[in-house]
């Protein structure tokens, strides 16, 4: 309820509302916001069990990256005993190395960097796929064909040959550089994929309606059109991740990025180059070890975009948050209809 206060001062009246009324507008703009944006996406995301398992490996990526790699030993050499097998040994529970390095510190203290590298390449490549292909698509005319020929030189330049190159030339030891070296032009087909996307769902009524009511093209492309593709945009993120996660590991494995940087690729480069795992079957742990690590990284990715797609379908998210609404507004009825029998 609104309050209005009246002072008198030299005869004239003054009326001003009490800060009570400001207070609730304020809580229900949380409240809106809590509901729409945290709440119905969390309850249809957390509805899908491939959000919640791909969600629990990524913590448990996490957390090996930060608390696990601040707990953990780093690796060093003749740090243990050499060769000793996985599970025999809590104190070097996935084995040691020929070095005599602790397997298990490799694999941890590599995953920080790990992380850091898919996250940078990933964003650059699905931010700048975004960015040219939405205004490609929406503006049309001259910008759409500057922004499509920018596309298109950039798709016709080999891809790993330019990685190789660039990666010889500046050995860059930075995840956040190597993440967007490996992605360096990546975002070129991505782009040309969401720009056929806007040009779908420009022609639709509601983008139509929204332009001849006047309204900006910015708030057309951020409530009409983006929201839209979020679900491509989000696989598409996954993709460039994981093609950052291999990409990467490649080049360590072949030694074109520097050693200097622990990895997973080194690791696997290491075993098959000093210790003959691929050919020792006693050896195999050491191979083994960082594939694994390889494919559950990858694995919660793509479980976690599987689950969240549906985050943004809206006749989704609106029919389980309104069971959800339906089965409070029971449980209360019933709650007074048994207060008052």
């Amino acid at each position: 309820m609104k309050h209005t206060d009246t002072d008198t001062v030299d005869g004239s009246e003054f009326s001003f509302e009490t800060s009570s009324s400001v207070e609730t507008s304020r809580r229900e703009r949380l409240s809106e916001f809590y509901e729409e944006f945290i709440y119905k996406p969390g309850l249809v995301a957390w509805s899908d069990w491939r959000t919640r398992i791909g969600s629990l490996l990524l913590v448990v990526y996490i957390l090996m990256g930060t608390v696990g790699a601040w707990v953990w030993r780093y690796p060093s050499t003749n740090q243990a005993p050499r060769f000793v097998p996985p599970l025999q040994n809590l104190n070097y529970p996935l084995g040691t190395t020929a070095t005599g390095q602790d397997l298990a510190a490799l694999i941890i203290h590599a995953t920080p960097d790990m992380l850091i590298m898919v996250t940078a390449g990933g964003i650059w490549a699905t931010g700048i796929a975004l960015v040219i292909g939405t205004v490609a698509g929406y503006k049309g005319g001259s910008i759409d064909r500057l922004l499509t020929s920018a596309s298109d030189v950039a798709m016709s330049i080999p891809g790993l040959p330019l990685i190789m190159v660039l990666a010889v030339v500046f050995s860059p030891e930075n995840p956040i550089l190597i993440g967007i070296l490996i992605t360096i032009n990546y975002w070129a087909g991505l782009g040309r994929a969401i720009r056929s996307q806007v040009l779908t769902i420009r022609g639709n009524s509601y983008v139509e309606a929204s332009r001849t009511m006047g309204v900006s093209t910015t708030r057309i492309l951020t409530k009409d059109i983006i929201p839209n593709l979020m679900p491509y945009v989000l696989v598409s993120f996954v993709n460039a991740a994981r093609y950052v996660i291999f990409a990467s590991v490649g080049l360590y494995f072949l030694g074109i990025l520097p050693f200097s940087t622990l990895n997973w690729g080194v690791t696997l480069n290491l075993a098959y180059t000093t210790g003959g795992a691929l050919y020792l079957p006693s050896l195999a742990y050491w191979l083994i070890a960082p594939m694994v690590a390889i494919m559950g990284l990858s694995l919660a990715m793509i479980l976690l975009a599987q689950g969240l797609d549906r985050v943004f379908n809206p006749r989704v998210r609106t029919r389980l948050a309104g069971e959800s609404t339906s089965t409070a507004e029971g449980d209360e009825e019933d709650t007074v209809t048994g207060v008052l029998t």
